[in-house]
């Protein structure tokens, strides 16, 4: 035994040292209580220190039986601790959506949220709605009356309120074959709801993608997107082939696979093609619109304003070619995130009958062809999210045409005008008008282009052309009014600072927003322009809400942290890159509240004063870290880890030269550009070069595991989130094989695009790649795989990580088995990001000196 007060000097892993220990000279087995023998300090200054002065209780061969092997090398209280510390970020609920609804007054009105709060053990997200009452007494107060309890929206997939307010669609979609039910709610009662079967359509499409729900301005008809019916299969019994006909299973008959269909890959793996559906509400018939060639995949519709004398309606859609693609091969390539896939806007006619179109009939269900889809935009690649002008006047859309010429899956956008005719009828030689242009090379503080990826469901101020959008401005995301007649874009949320922005609804010429940073978790916002000339000058109110906040515990943890967003200069950038390119990059620095949050220059000053910090890497490359409010990072942070995250040359929000300037350079350019961030921290004293981890997630672990790789004394450890490692496994393998000759190749990849990529084509993949400096890795490092993925699939991760572990290097790997690229299933991001925390305390432990 050992002595009572025994005190063992201990790192992590040493639990099975602990346990040999008490096992010396002993037949039986050594019991004791597992909570009160060890106490972890989360950082260096402390020491750790086992004690045996606590009760016998539990047997070390009963607590370790069954359990994980990297639970038992890891400190169990700390492995606990984390896990109840990061429940404490993920419970807070979210402000998803909001619409406003004008009531018989003009100073009130009434507002809908849409709510989400993780439920963890049943792995999914809960839906709520919430009701205000908006109540202005003038500009300067305004009072939210808030209903006393949410309503939840138990397996709802989406509601979208009609364009009065006075009627709610409720959409339940199907599983395992099941039928699709839609709702129609009115103010009190339920007034329809229909089952519609897999023989008319599969479940309606909500992803934010292809979605598109949209009611007619007389209520009565709703157009919405769903998977096309399920093709026949073969059916096969224990006497032969029974044909293609239905399926009988008591009859002991099986479904046969059939041929194989091409699908739009990640995320739609299970997904059929999307197609155009009206429901009309009074007789409940569901048809399929007709005219649309069955080569396009649909989404994003709209009806046209019901303004004009024609007994004719007429629906906006986007469509994307299935057959052909941006690179004009017959195959579908990845749409999720992929701006760059050639798209247009079509016009459809939907005939509602001779009679009045306000009030529906029977007929109004027979949705007859008008020709065939009319195609608006073809002189253009890409256009995106079709709105009209409240009188009708102006068709507005995004465009991508930057993402598709230059093959970037997200480029800098533009913002483009339609007149509408006079008289209703759409036809293919409209006149249509850039309103907002490419940036190619923004002036400092100046608007850096359009970098949004949705629209609010109204967007317009009262005076009917001016538009109010959420887009990326460098490091935060900022709320914008763009005026469609003059092209003038005006930045109305505050600028100058740490806090990103976003805009919920409009109420009136009011805006409903949230406002963020990365240690000020969300908090609602009303702004309204107090100015009456030219320029607008806004002013933001807040917003108290019943929604809970953070727990004390987290506010207290954030409340002393700093934030601030760093200019990082290009190192001597040389003459042929553009101008846009030579222009600094940007770097979020969240301090430690116990580390230096004075950001002055400090030369050479790394006295170890300061914090551990994790450098963090964004996806894409084509995306961008904002100064948003991230539960995991805040719970990271709240670890005792200050953050470095970088947003190297090619994010978007930059302008387009600085985007552009990365493909082509992948593994050096944007290497460079993180390392350049990281030296200018540390120069600054901000940062201890001894005490920094790395963590990225798909191009955030292709920089991660190259520069464990190039730089393989800088790190104390590493985690990854599906990384790309060996890009000529991925373009083999990957359902955007394209990224990888664009990044590669820059914009000559289009040219030189393959299904069977040449020896020489493998070979400079390969040198791009991380794998291709694997033998000098020598930092820790933790894989998070999704299973399902098909944008990075799993067999990247796997052979980089076997690799290292065939090489004896310090490997962890995680696999989700149900998740796709995001990892975003609540149990998995839990477990995700818990994990990286134990990992990321065990190697801060081990690389320093206890005493």
């Amino acid at each position: 035994m050992l002595p009572k007060k025994t005190k063992l000097m201990a790192s992590v892993g040493s639990v099975r040292a602990l346990a040999a220990y008490l096992y010396q000279g002993r037949s039986e087995t050594p019991l004791f209580s597992i909570s009160t023998i060890w106490r972890l300090h989360p950082f260096p200054s402390k020491t750790w220190k086992f004690s045996t002065r606590s009760t016998i209780q539990t047997p070390i061969s009963v607590m370790t039986k069954n359990m994980p092997h990297e639970i038992v090398d890891a400190n169990l209280e700390e492995y606990d601790s984390q896990a109840k510390l990061l429940q404490e970020f993920y419970k807070v609920p979210s402000i998803d959506k909001a619409w406003v609804f004008k009531s018989d007054t003009a100073s009130k009105s009434q507002a809908m949220f849409s709510i989400s709060q993780l439920k963890l053990s049943a792995n999914k997200k809960r839906k709520f709605i919430l009701w205000s009452h908006i109540a202005r007494a003038n500009n300067q107060s305004i009072d939210f009356q808030w209903s006393c309890f949410p309503i939840e929206m138990d397996g709802v997939s989406t509601v979208i309120p009609s364009p009065s307010g006075s009627k709610l669609l409720v959409v339940r979609n199907s599983e395992n074959e099941s039928p699709t039910q839609l709702e129609i709610w009115s103010t009190a009662q339920l007034e329809k709801a229909i089952q519609i079967p897999q023989s008319v359509h599969g479940s309606v499409y909500v992803d934010g993608w292809f979605e598109g729900v949209s009611w007619n301005d007389a209520e009565t008809h709703i157009a919405y997107v769903a998977e096309e019916k399920a093709l026949s299969k073969p059916i096969f019994d224990d006497f032969g082939f029974k044909g293609n006909g239905s399926f009988d299973k008591d009859c002991g008959n099986w479904k046969g696979y059939g041929d194989w269909e091409e699908d739009w890959g990640e995320a739609y793996s299970k997904k059929r093609r999307p197609m155009l559906f009206v429901f009309c509400i009074n007789s409940g018939v569901v048809q399929v619109v007709k005219g649309i060639p069955n080569s396009l995949s649909v989404g994003q519709v709209v009806w046209v304003p019901s303004n004009y004398c024609s007994s004719e309606s007429f629906l906006v859609f986007v469509g994307w070619p299935s057959e052909y693609g941006s690179l004009q091969m017959s195959r579908k390539l990845g749409i999720k995130y992929c701006y760059n896939r050639t798209c247009a806007l079509y016009a459809v006619s939907v005939s509602l009958g001779q009679n009045d179109h306000k009030k529906a009939s029977l007929k109004e269900t027979e949705i007859e062809d008008f020709k065939n889809a009319i195609i608006l935009t073809k002189d253009l690649s890409s256009a995106l999210f079709p709105k009209f002008s409240p009188d009708g006047k102006y068709l507005v859309f995004l465009s991508m045409k930057s993402a598709v010429d230059s093959g970037a899956h997200w480029a800098t956008g533009s913002l483009y005008r339609m007149d509408w005719p006079a008289d209703g009828r759409p036809e293919s030689s409209e006149k249509i008008s850039c309103v907002v242009p490419v940036v190619m090379c923004p002036e400092e503080g100046s608007f850096p282009g359009l970098y949004c990826s949705n629209f609010l469901a109204y967007p317009w101020l009262s005076d009917g052309h001016t538009i109010i959008l959420s887009s990326a401005w460098r490091s935060t995301d900022a709320i914008l009014s763009i005026d469609i007649l003059s092209g003038k874009v005006s930045r109305i949320s505050p600028g100058n600072t740490i806090y990103s922005w976003s805009a919920l609804a409009l109420d009136g010429d009011g805006v409903i927003a949230v406002s963020s940073s990365p240690i000020d978790p969300p908090q609602l916002k009303y702004g309204y322009n107090k100015s009456h000339g030219e320029e607008a000058s806004w002013c933001w109110l807040d917003i108290s809400t019943p929604l809970a906040g953070c727990s004390d515990k987290v506010r207290s943890l954030l409340s002393s942290n700093h934030c601030s967003i760093l200019q990082i200069p290009i190192n001597n950038p040389c003459e042929s890159l553009s101008e846009g390119a030579k222009k600094p990059l940007e770097a979020i620095f969240v301090s430690y509240s116990g580390s230096r949050s004075n950001d002055a220059p400090k030369e050479n000053q790394t006295d170890g004063t300061c914090s551990p910090v994790i450098l963090i890497l964004h996806g894409g490359p084509h995306a961008v870290l904002l100064t948003t409010y991230s539960k995991s990072l805040a719970f990271l942070s709240s670890l005792g880890y200050s953050l470095l995250i970088v947003n190297y040359r090619g994010s978007i929000g930059f302008g387009e030269e600085a985007l552009q300037s990365l493909p082509g350079k992948i593994g050096s350019q944007d290497v460079n550009d993180v390392l350049s961030a990281l030296n200018f921290a540390i120069e600054r004293g901000l940062v201890d070069e001894s005490k920094v981890a790395v963590l990225g997630g798909s191009h955030g672990g292709f920089l991660t595991t190259h520069l464990i790789g190039q730089e393989p004394d800088r790190f104390v450890a590493a985690a990854v989130r599906n990384p790309v490692c060996n890009l000529s496994l991925m373009v083999g393998t990957s359902d955007i094989p394209d990224w990888c000759f664009i990044e590669t190749f820059g914009n000559e990849g289009k040219k030189l695009f393959s299904e069977a990529p040449s020896c020489e084509y493998l070979s400079l993949f390969y040198s791009k790649s991380p794998i291709s400096h694997l033998s000098k890795v020598k930092t820790p490092i933790l894989f998070l795989l999704g299973e399902q993925d098909r944008r990075v699939p799993i067999s990247n991760g796997l052979q980089y990580a076997r690799a290292l572990k065939e090489q004896g290097k310090e490997v962890k790997i995680i696999v989700f088995p149900n998740d796709i690229h995001a990892i975003e299933r609540p149990q998995s991001d839990f477990e995700s990001y818990l994990n990286i925390g134990v990992w990321f305390n065990k190697y801060f432990h081990r690389a320093c000196n206890f005493t």
